[in-house]
């Protein structure tokens, strides 16, 4: 992976959440911006242009899929590649996700510290591999 620092934001209502993806994250160079609900996160993520962002899907107000519905829609936004972080382990919400709403990859709490390094570094390698493929 390239020395550049990514920038990921990560939307979840659950402040401990936040500070342990930045911990985890944090230590592995990258650059965590917390937002608390999918409002505070979609300005975050127009703000900063992330390489990437942590979805929680079960949050109040905004849901996580309205967040990615509005990313998908918007012509800043769509592009950026999503990892679902979430507590719904059914396998119909994995399909949902992964087939159906095309996020990057998806996650269910509890994880641990190295699935979501693997599963952030291999998101953001693919999409760099992507990028890379598109421009030659």
């Amino acid at each position: 992976m390239a020395d550049e620092t990514k920038k990921v934001v990560c939307i979840e209502d659950e402040l401990e959440m936040i500070e342990l993806v930045k911990l985890i994250l944090g230590r592995n160079k990258f650059d965590v911006t917390g937002a608390v609900g999918g409002h505070e996160g979609l300005s975050k993520i127009s703000e900063i242009q992330p390489d990437l962002v942590l979805l929680d899907l079960m949050m109040p107000e905004m849901d996580g899929w309205e967040v990615y519905q509005k990313m998908k829609a918007s012509e800043e936004m769509r592009d950026i590649p999503v990892i679902v972080v979430t507590a719904k382990a059914q396998s119909i919400d994995r399909v949902l996700g992964l087939h159906i709403a095309r996020v990057d990859d998806y996650i269910t709490k509890p994880f641990g510290p190295q699935e979501l390094l693997d599963s952030v570094e291999r998101v953001i390698s693919s999409k760099a591999q992507t990028q890379q493929e598109i421009s030659s």
